[in-house]
């Protein structure tokens, strides 16, 4: 069975190994910290043998170098960030096939956040590691992408299988929760999931993974589609919605 090690790293990060005891191999889901990661694989008794990237954001591939030069591990990038990130062996893009022994992982083109930025979807796994695309109930910020893209990309997530558990990049949902409410304040899903986030982190527990279906019922950005939400924040389609959405969360 495939393993999933989640730890936290530099101030809000999670860092993600991911391992096949079948094969050996271990795969660093980005690299935030180049040092946590050689000393959480050394307490597992893992060798890291891969780095998968999903975008160039130095809090997401700063470590490679380090990594690579400790472990000389094969760095996979997407093809559109590629030319920001040390190390890169092989580019991928939308519906590419990268493999963990025999686990496969899908390749989904998540632009928006960073034009390149990528998600790899494992469907044997159930599991699917978002980066900074999206958040439990958010989603990144447009640093460099245009609404219609970003909207376009969180089209592919949302089409994964319900049960689907997001491994989101960062510990953002308390923050989250609470611009949620605000867009969405009659949505009784969202303020329930809003009440287990906030017991979560009263006691140190983490609130991502996140799974997809939960997501789909409470997740403003996810949800710019809805009548209801269209309604309270204007625009006469998803894509205008969704960008009022995300310019009202960027000064929340």
């Amino acid at each position: 069975m495939l393993e999933v090690h989640q730890f936290p790293c530099l101030s809000d990060n999670y860092g993600y190994l991911l391992h096949d005891p079948a094969s050996g191999q271990t795969a660093c889901i980005d690299t935030p910290d180049a040092d946590e990661y050689l000393h959480q694989a050394a307490h597992k008794g893992w060798q890291i043998t891969q780095i998968w990237n999903t975008h160039w954001h130095p809090d997401h591939a700063g470590g490679n170098g380090a990594i690579k030069a400790a472990t000389g591990c094969t760095v996979i990038a997407p093809e559109g960030d590629a030319g920001k990130i040390e190390g890169v062996d092989r580019t991928v893009a939308q519906g590419d096939i990268v493999l963990l022994g025999d686990w496969k992982a899908k390749v989904l083109d998540v632009g928006g956040h960073t034009l390149g930025h990528c998600a790899y979807y494992l469907p044997g796994a159930h599991v699917a590691f978002v980066g900074d695309s999206v958040f439990a109930l958010g989603c990144g910020r447009m640093f460099e992408g245009q609404p219609a893209q970003f909207w376009e990309s969180l089209q592919r997530i949302k089409a994964l299988p319900v049960d689907t558990m997001l491994y989101c990049a960062h510990e953002y949902t308390a923050a989250n929760a609470k611009f949620a409410v605000h867009a969405d304040p009659e949505n009784e899903e969202l303020i329930a999931y809003a009440r287990d986030i906030e017991r979560a982190r009263a006691t140190g527990l983490p609130t991502v993974p996140t799974k997809l279906g939960r997501e789909l019922l409470t997740n403003p950005f996810l949800r710019a589609d809805d009548p209801a939400l269209q309604a309270r924040w204007g625009g006469g389609n998803a894509v205008e919605t969704f960008a009022a959405l995300r310019e009202a969360k960027n000064s929340f």
